[in-house]
C-alpha cells in the first residue's frame, strides 16, 4: 500500500470492528515501519531512495543508529530538504501529532 493515510484508516476500522471503541482507539500508539527500512536508512545517508525497490541491506549497526538519530532530528525541527520519500513523510508527521497529544 502506498498511501499511509489509507493504511491508518483501514487499520482504524479494523480496530473499532473487533470493538475497540474511538476513544480507545486515539489512546493507543502505534507505530509502523514499512518493509522497506533500508530505504529509510539509505535515503537519510545519501538523500535519495526508490521505495518501489528495496534498499541495500545494512548490517551496520552504528549505520542505523545514525539514521536513526538523524530522522529524530529532521522530524524535530521539520526539516524539509532533501523531501522525505512518502513512507517517511507519513511517519514524521504521525510521530509529530503523537507529541503534541502528549504535550498536552
Amino acid at each position: 500500500m502506498d498511501n499511509g493515510d489509507q493504511l491508518g484508516v483501514e487499520f482504524k476500522n479494523a480496530a473499532l470492528a473487533e470493538g475497540i471503541s474511538e476513544a480507545e482507539f486515539k489512546n493507543v500508539v502505534f507505530i509502523f515501519a514499512k518493509d522497506r527500512l533500508e530505504n529509510w536508512i539509505e535515503f537519510l545517508e545519501t538523500g535519495s531512495t526508490d521505495e518501489k525497490v528495496e534498499g541495500p541491506r545494512v548490517k551496520q549497526p552504528r549505520r542505523v543508529r545514525d539514521a536513526a538519530m538523524s530522522l529524530a532530528d529532521r522530524c524535530k525541527t521539520a526539516q524539509a530538504n532533501p523531501p522525505f520519500p512518502p513512507s517517511l513523510a507519513w511517519s514524521c508527521e504521525n510521530w509529530q501529532r503523537l507529541v503534541k497529544r502528549m504535550q498536552g
